[in-house]
């Protein structure tokens, strides 16, 4: 996953040869190809068995730390007096993999950048709590992405810091942005990172797809290390004084709404001595040298599955929502939007509603009540032995077999 990202990063936004990026990454020319042939990242499927490689991981994560730029055939000769017995190409694949982190990590540091060359990202608890229904409130987060070099930033909101959310949200903050820097740096926050920590993080597949897609690399900080993404860190504090203060909010697509007009109408308006002019002014300067946004944009939809129970309703995300009767019992495909929740059954839509935020909420499209309803009373019916049959006329069947003998 993160090799075809970096892979296609480098082929697409920086214009590499592919025999360069088959240098760089100590892969073959065929892998470069084979992975750039591939228009969405491939799944990969584990074995269970176990790499000759995993007793030294830590000696070489080690070894990258302390120079990024150190060659496999270096690392083979320091680890064979531990006892590594391994070939020098799964050793090649594994550096391969994880040095791009160890170079990112080491570079993100500086204080000063090109335009164009980092974002900045990180969630922000508002502490606001919106309405989202039945009387019902919910505290509202922001993913705010910020540009260093312009002070320019883009913030979209939402009710939970999931996978789910951060992927919308990412498209959302690069979209008003209009582009997409060379890097993005991360908290190592649960909804970016699936395992590991700072330079050895393993990116959720949908978040390294995403980026990949995106072509823009990954930087994923260690732990307990705000100051270094502290751009991102001021704007936020920034917005909890200037933006927050006597305002009510009556949804989160209000909150949206008034961000957005008070970062067009005053945060990107204020003059910022380092930049010798107004943020929109330095924006403008930088805007040029943003990577362009993939057309059409990446699909950040959630897909999940599940099965109707017996009340023709499906659980989502801790709502209930109403299929057709007929549905009850059979597996259905779920596609989340920060707006609706579309189900599907053998590929084919079957209903679609309107995300609730509510807990534990029952969402019923009235079509569905009508026909739950419908079989219910046919169903106790049936059990009451409650049934109106037609009386049969035997006699026309005799007059047919007379007919026929």
């Amino acid at each position: 996953m993160e090799d075809w990202a970096e892979v296609h990063r480098l082929f697409h936004r920086e214009g590499r040869p592919k025999a360069a990026i088959a240098r760089q990454l100590e892969m073959s020319r065929n892998t470069v190809e084979r992975l750039l042939g591939l228009s969405e990242p491939p799944r990969y499927v584990r074995r269970p068995t176990s790499s000759q490689l995993d007793p030294f991981s830590e000696r070489i994560a080690a070894m990258l730390a302390a120079d990024p730029t150190v060659r496999a055939t270096v690392i083979r000769e320091r680890l064979r007096p531990l006892g590594y017995r391994g070939g020098i190409t799964i050793l090649k694949d594994h550096v391969a993999r994880i040095r791009p982190t160890f170079l990112a990590s080491r570079a993100f540091q500086r204080t000063s950048y090109q335009p164009g060359e980092i974002g900045q990202v990180d969630w922000w608890h508002t502490g606001v709590r919106v309405p989202v229904g039945r009387g019902v409130s919910r505290e509202a987060f922001g993913l705010v992405t910020t540009l260093p070099f312009s002070a320019a930033h883009a913030m979209t909101f939402s009710l939970s810091r999931t996978v789910g959310d951060l992927r919308p949200a990412l498209v959302g903050c690069l979209t008003r942005l209009g582009g997409v820097p060379e890097k993005l740096v991360f908290d190592n926050d649960a909804s970016v990172v699936a395992t590991g920590t700072g330079s050895r993080a393993r990116l959720h597949d949908e978040v390294a797809g995403l980026l990949g897609a995106l072509r823009t690399k990954p930087v994923i900080l260690r732990p307990a290390r705000p100051t270094s993404k502290g751009n991102v860190e001021r704007t936020i504090g920034y917005a909890e004084t200037s933006f927050l203060p006597l305002r009510d909010f009556t949804s989160l697509e209000d909150l949206q709404v008034q961000h957005d007009a008070w970062a067009t109408d005053v945060a990107y308006r204020r003059h910022i001595r380092r930049l010798g002019g107004t943020v929109a002014e330095r924006f403008v300067a930088e805007r040029g040298f943003l990577g362009q946004l993939p057309e059409p944009l990446p699909d950040t939809d959630l897909r999940l599955e599940a099965r109707a129970g017996i009340d023709a309703f499906v659980r989502v995300l801790g709502a209930d929502y109403s299929v057709p009767p007929a549905f009850v019992g059979r597996r259905i495909g779920i596609r989340v939007t920060p707006a609706s929740v579309r189900l599907s059954s053998e590929g084919s839509e079957i209903a679609v509603h309107i995300r609730s935020f509510v807990p534990a909420d029952v969402v019923l499209a009235p079509a569905h009540g009508r026909a739950i309803r419908l079989a219910r009373e046919a169903r106790d019916r049936l059990t009451a032995g409650d049934v109106d049959l037609p009386e049969v006329d035997l006699a026309r069947y005799d007059a047919l077999v007379g007919v026929l003998a």
